[in-house]
Parts: structure tokens; sequence; C-alpha cells
């Protein structure tokens, strides 16, 4: 989580909304990336697509089994449906995101019948420095 902390750093420091997100196979980094929605001119640039992309990249191949993705907040119904369609083992994140989440809240993604993969979840993970990071760029903002 603290790779994942680290591109949401920088996704906050090019002025994206920090989130970060790495993608993990056998406990080594396989891809990272933070937000860039802006930079790219691309609602789907999400940290998670980002870093999902890229794994799936190197590992030539749609679907990602047995790799585990870290997440510095809830994924919101893009990311959880990005996550179920590359069948990643497990999905750890931080920060809950009752506003805009896809995941344990929201949208519910992983509830639905039409979901046809449900990775393993754990939340909480470094729940309050990724709440910080957020909370302090929206108030810059504001």
């Amino acid at each position: 989580m603290d790779a994942a902390l680290s591109e949401a750093r920088a996704a906050g420091a090019r002025g994206e909304v920090p989130i970060g997100a790495v993608v993990v196979k056998d406990g080594q980094i396989i891809a990272a990336a933070g937000n860039r929605t802006r930079e790219l001119c691309d609602p789907t640039a999400h940290a998670e697509v980002l870093a999902i992309r890229e794994a799936c990249r190197l590992a030539n191949s749609e679907r990602l089994p047995g790799y585990d993705l870290y997440v510095t907040l809830e994924p919101c119904p893009i990311c959880a449906g990005t996550v179920s369609a590359a069948r990643i083992a497990r999905l750890y994140y931080g920060a809950a995101d009752p506003k805009s989440g896809g995941t344990l809240h929201g949208a519910r993604v992983f509830s639905h019948p039409q979901c046809h993969h449900i990775p393993e979840i754990y939340d909480g993970i470094n729940a309050a420095e990724s709440e910080a990071l957020l909370k302090t760029f929206f108030t810059q903002r504001r």
C-alpha cells in the first residue's frame, strides 16, 4: 500500500485527484499508476484502470488471475468493473468512498448477478493516510 500512496501523492502533485494503485503478482509490483484523467483528457484514466492496463500489457493477457490490486480509495463503479473483467484475485483498498464508491458503497458492482468475477476484498488498509491525502487536496482547492 505504500507504493499506492506514493502514486497518489504524485497524482496530487500533478493536480490530479490523489489516488494511486499498484498491481502485484507473487509479492512483486508489476504496474503502478496514479490518476491521470486531466492530463490525458480521459475520464477512464483512473489509477486502477491505468495500472491494470499496464499489467495486462506486460502479462500479454486481458485477465490477471492470481494478481492483487492495492488502491488508496474504494474503487468507483468503472474501476470495480475493470477489476472484475481482469479477474483480479484480491482487492486491497484504503479509504472508503460512501459518495462514489462501487465496491461496498454505491453501485456495489460485485453484488450484482451480472458480475462475472468477485475478488477477495480487504478494506481500510492505511485508510487514515489515504483520507488525509484526499481531504488536503480538496481543501486546498476550495
